[in-house]
């Protein structure tokens, strides 16, 4: 690989524009907006005060929408699922996996379902 398109691949991870592509090619798709440019710049304007903590951050799923997937990782419904569904699940969702600190052995409820997405 060159250096060139070396230093290209570290500066897009850096500051995660995949993922930010990924997410707002998925929040077009799930509302499906007659004015996706528009739609769009309002996305990149929320996500900008949320992290400025001055708004909400534009989420693509609510909390019914995680319940009901929660639920059908937890078919046998224990009231959690394994950290190898919940990586899976994100990888599903389009999530990245690399900050995970659950350890092969620990239960993810709900709530930190929630919380976590």
């Amino acid at each position: 690989m060159a250096a060139g398109e070396r230093q290209c691949r570290d500066y897009l991870e850096r500051h995660r524009i995949p993922e930010l592509l990924h997410r707002l090619g998925a929040l077009l798709l799930y509302h499906r907006p007659e004015r996706p440019r528009e739609f769009l710049i309002q996305a990149l304007e929320r996500v900008k005060a949320g992290k400025r903590a001055e708004g909400e951050y534009p989420y693509l799923m609510d909390e019914a929408n995680l319940a009901a997937m929660f639920q059908l990782l937890d078919v046998v419904g224990q009231g959690h699922i394994t950290a190898a569904q919940y990586r899976e699940a994100l990888k599903t969702l389009g999530l990245s996996t690399e900050d995970l600190q659950f350890g092969d052995d620990v239960h993810i409820t709900l709530d930190v379902f929630k919380e976590e997405v």
